[in-house]
């Protein structure tokens, strides 16, 4: 009997984790990749790496119509690494080889922001003014229209807050114009900006298998005119009516953009006028949701989603509660980075449940205002909200580095 495999295509953040929980049900994972040589893990573990074009259907078709010939693959999941067509491109797989797998088209539409902004417009879900530019005038001219302060995004692949920021003043909003325009950003294509309003309140996440709700966080960010995350806290602390609003909001979200097949995430503010539709994320949850929410509730998001796909039951009770939260560290400043250490002592902490360093000493240390930003996390989980702060806090105080600024930073 051929060996069961489970297709990777490309990665994230959780990579190593689905690598893990498909092996622990007896799945052979392997990587199609552009440049496997990212995963270096996976060849420490004698997994399969290949190398293909994945932005190429055809040659995908090919190279699993090859690895049918040794394997039965049971399921194929892909990742939004390089952007989020790639989970589109492995719904096609799915579709072609007939395997469970989302619907390409919903979620092509989804990651287009523009795109999804409109149809969660059209159905009367909550969402920030909105409006589509393509140069300098168009920016300024939708800026004027909504009003100052805004945020100017791409229309895609802005994850992890890639070229996101807001703009309180019309210095800040040319600014970050020039930065979009003028050649640092990587367009896909001809340039198409998101125009937003600014909508202030509290940040809560909520994560959805299927048509279920599962969690609901909140966040935290540092300081603007970025949106690096700072914190996140399993659960939110909500009233049932807030939670069910949420809910109910983020469940009218997923129908209008005709999603409900496997993970989505739902990224949202409280405002003045309550919950309103921020993004929406077509995918599985990349760190540290998983770790997260499977600590406060016991729901393991990542062999749930390949049980899914490989078609077999899952199962998204809760086994516990308990309140889990992840510090994520940021550097201060640009420079060389002299040391960094604490993260034995951290680890010790009673509550904290796990701490990771990024980086070595030595690294140039160069801030983007997104998610590239990040040099380390911390979580901790308790039965307590107080306690897990506590030892949150008494973690992250004892990780301690130091940077040289370059020496025109000085």
């Amino acid at each position: 009997m051929a060996r069961r495999a489970l297709i990777l295509v490309e990665g994230t953040s959780n990579m190593l984790q689905y690598v893990q929980a498909a092996q622990r049900l007896a799945l052979y994972p392997i990587t199609l990749s552009a440049n496997p040589a990212r995963y270096n893990y996976l060849a420490a573990e004698g997994l399969e790496a290949i190398r293909v074009d994945i932005g190429n259907h055809d040659a995908l078709i090919r190279e699993c119509s090859r690895l049918r010939t040794t394997y039965d693959i049971a399921g194929i999941i892909g990742f939004p690494y390089p952007g989020e067509w790639v989970c589109a491109t492995a719904g096609r797989l799915c579709r072609y080889f007939d395997l469970p797998g989302p619907n390409p088209e919903s979620i092509e539409r989804c990651a287009d922001k523009f795109l999804q902004r409109q149809l969660l417009a059209e159905a009367g879900v909550p969402i920030p003014a909105y409006r589509l530019a393509a140069n300098a005038a168009d920016i300024e001219s939708a800026a004027a229209e909504i009003g100052l302060p805004v945020i100017l995004k791409p229309a895609v692949n802005s994850g992890g807050s890639y070229g996101v920021q807001l703009c309180r003043n019309t210095e800040e909003l040319a600014e970050h114009t020039t930065y979009l325009l003028g050649g640092e950003h990587r367009w896909p294509s001809s340039p198409r900006i998101l125009v937003e309003e600014f909508a202030q309140g509290p940040y809560y996440n909520v994560d959805i298998m299927g048509d279920e709700v599962i969690a609901i966080c909140a966040g935290e960010f540092g300081p603007h005119p970025n949106f690096v995350a700072r914190e996140l806290t399993y659960p939110a602390v909500l009233t049932d009516d807030e939670h069910n609003r949420i809910a109910d909001i983020s469940l009218s979200g997923l129908r209008a953009l005709s999603l409900g097949w496997g993970p989505t995430n739902f990224e949202l503010r409280w405002t003045m006028r309550g919950p309103v539709i921020i993004e929406v994320n077509p995918r599985s949850p990349g760190w540290p949701v998983p770790q997260l929410v499977q600590l406060a509730y016991g729901v393991d998001l990542v062999t749930q989603h390949i049980k899914l796909v490989i078609g077999e039951g899952w199962d998204l009770r809760r086994w516990h509660s308990q309140t889990a939260a992840a510090r994520i560290l940021v550097p201060d400043r640009n420079g060389i980075l002299d040391w960094i250490d604490g993260d034995s002592r951290a680890a010790a902490v009673p509550g904290v449940v796990e701490v990771k360093l990024y980086v070595e000493p030595k690294t140039a240390i160069i801030r983007k205002g997104d998610s590239r930003d990040f040099i380390g996390h911390i979580i901790a989980a308790s039965p307590s909200r107080a306690e897990t702060a506590v030892a949150l806090q008494r973690g992250a105080d004892l990780i301690d580095w130091s940077i040289t600024p370059f020496p025109a930073e000085k």
